[in-house]
């Protein structure tokens, strides 16, 4: 008599390919599957990985940030070097799976800045090779550095939507800070016991 082995949850929900039906983002993901394979560099896994996610892994990241990351990362190419350099001095490229867009507080910008990314936008574009840097694809850096080397590579926070604000906690539970799905503020809202003082008391 057989074991009765239950097979429901056999099934792994993992992507192997983009869903996206655009030409280049499959290719893309083509390219650095075989990298992925081929080096074994967990630069190039994560590349892989991150180009089969969906839209809302693959968040819209501002320049700020970008070189603000990049300021961060301070390296002594030599050991006897006096001040470590930091990335965009060393000609490290900032790497982005998703769209870098402009980010009108950025005042200042740096001269040389490497970036690549899926999308950059057209303002931001421009500042950057007025500045003297340089926008790069991913095929053109799989041919430059295919084990990622001098690259660092970065994200923007999956969690910024606003959808996310609604998740959580039920609403009015002690220690919730999730939003309310209510049209509007107001006496005609959100009449509830504990939002009106006028209904028992006021939270």
């Amino acid at each position: 008599m057989g074991i009765d082995l239950d097979h429901k949850k056999d099934r792994k929900a993992r992507r192997l390919a983009p869903r996206s039906p655009n030409n280049y983002m499959q290719l893309l993901a083509q390219l650095y599957s075989y990298l992925e394979r081929r080096t074994g560099t967990k630069f190039n896994k994560i590349v892989h990985h991150r180009l089969c996610q969906a839209r809302r892994f693959r968040p819209v990241m501002g320049i700020k940030r970008v070189i603000r990351n990049m300021l961060k990362l301070r390296y002594r190419e030599n050991p006897n070097d006096i001040l470590p350099k930091d990335a965009i001095a060393r000609g490290i490229t900032a790497v982005v799976v998703g769209t870098v867009t402009e980010d009108l507080r950025q005042y200042h910008m740096p001269k040389g800045i490497k970036l690549c990314a899926l999308h950059v936008t057209k303002p931001l574009r421009k500042r950057i090779l007025e500045a003297g840097g340089e926008i790069i694809t991913f095929d053109e850096l799989a041919q430059r550095s295919p084990k990622g080397e001098k690259t660092q590579l970065m994200m923007g926070s999956p969690k910024a939507r606003t959808v996310q604000k609604y998740f959580g906690k039920a609403p009015g539970r002690p220690g919730s800070h999730t939003r309310p799905r209510v049209r509007s503020r107001g006496v005609k809202f959100e009449r509830a016991r504990g939002r009106r003082k006028g209904c028992g008391y006021k939270k």
